[in-house]
């Protein structure tokens, strides 16, 4: 089990100095491209709010709502200008050309939509076993575990301690943190995911190696962090290796709390962390590479 503090940047640096930065030579479409599904009548932000995430990493993003949530879509798609609002009917297209799917934020987990969001995790896992998914949110309320270990790619999974108990049906809540790693390491061995385990520390396992990152502080519990989190994770999985994107984007996240703490204490919001998180992603390469 490995360490990474926010409070040392060094100890990033043997998993940031593996993802992949674009080179001077790349052209449009070569940094990536994500498919974000979320959104409900209910929810409608957090779907934007891992979208702009993504949108700072990779050359394209894609976003598809629900046909409840279509009004706020179709109102988004005058003033998001980071990536493409795309039809319901559309998204088996997209899901064929993007590099990576993040599915589940803001949708729901009962009533109609939530069979519907059900019915789409399963049959997207179904139709495009060879794809690299981010499961989240929604998501991970309402598809089956099984289904992971038919995919081709580990997935990425975010829960925090009640979606890991729902998906997996473990508490883990009342437990210790070495206890909580084991657990986590385990259950990501024996359904062939990749799990990041959203706590005080994040925990995240490929089922055989575990990274638990420290830092960050309270304003993180604010609605739409867990969004940006996933939005990162999609976005640097399209180019890198998933397992180290999920530990950066964790970092990333808790380091960027980190400093506007030191601005705005805990008063902060999602957009403040979607503003500034670019620029500490850029020192943190300059700080640890020289």
């Amino acid at each position: 089990m490995s360490i990474i503090k926010t409070s040392d940047p060094l100890t990033s640096w043997p998993f940031l100095s593996k993802i992949t930065i674009p080179t001077s030579s790349s052209h449009k479409g070569q940094n990536g491209k994500v498919l974000v599904i979320g959104g409900s009548s209910l929810f409608h932000g957090a779907v934007l709010w891992a979208a702009e995430a993504a949108s700072a990493i990779v050359d394209m993003v894609h976003v598809a709502s629900t046909k409840e949530n279509n009004e706020i879509i179709r109102a988004i798609k005058t003033m998001w200008q980071t990536g493409m609002v795309i039809s319901e009917k559309d998204i088996d297209s997209y899901a064929q050309e993007d590099d990576v799917i993040l599915i589940g934020n803001g949708m729901m987990r009962t009533g109609q939509e939530g069979e519907y969001a059900q019915k789409l995790v399963s049959d997207l896992i179904a139709r495009f076993p060879d794809k690299q998914f981010v499961f989240d949110a929604g998501a991970l309320q309402v598809m089956s575990a099984h289904l992971l270990t038919s995919l081709r790619k580990k997935a990425v999974l975010t829960p925090h301690q009640r979606e890991f108990q729902t998906l997996f049906g473990v508490d883990i809540s009342a437990l210790s943190l070495e206890e909580k790693e084991r657990v986590v390491q385990d259950t990501a061995h024996s359904y062939s995911c990749i799990i990041v385990l959203k706590a005080v520390s994040d925990i995240i396992s490929n089922g055989s190696k575990t990274v638990v990152i420290q830092g960050g502080n309270a304003g993180l519990t604010k609605g739409g962090t867990g969004d940006i989190l996933a939005g990162l994770t999609a976005g640097m999985s399209a180019t890198s290796d998933p397992f180290v994107a999920a530990i950066i984007a964790s970092y990333l996240l808790k380091k960027t709390a980190d400093e506007l703490f030191e601005v705005k204490g805990f008063w902060y919001t999602t957009q403040d962390i979607l503003a500034l998180f670019p620029s500490v992603f850029h020192r943190a390469f300059v700080s640890t590479s020289v």
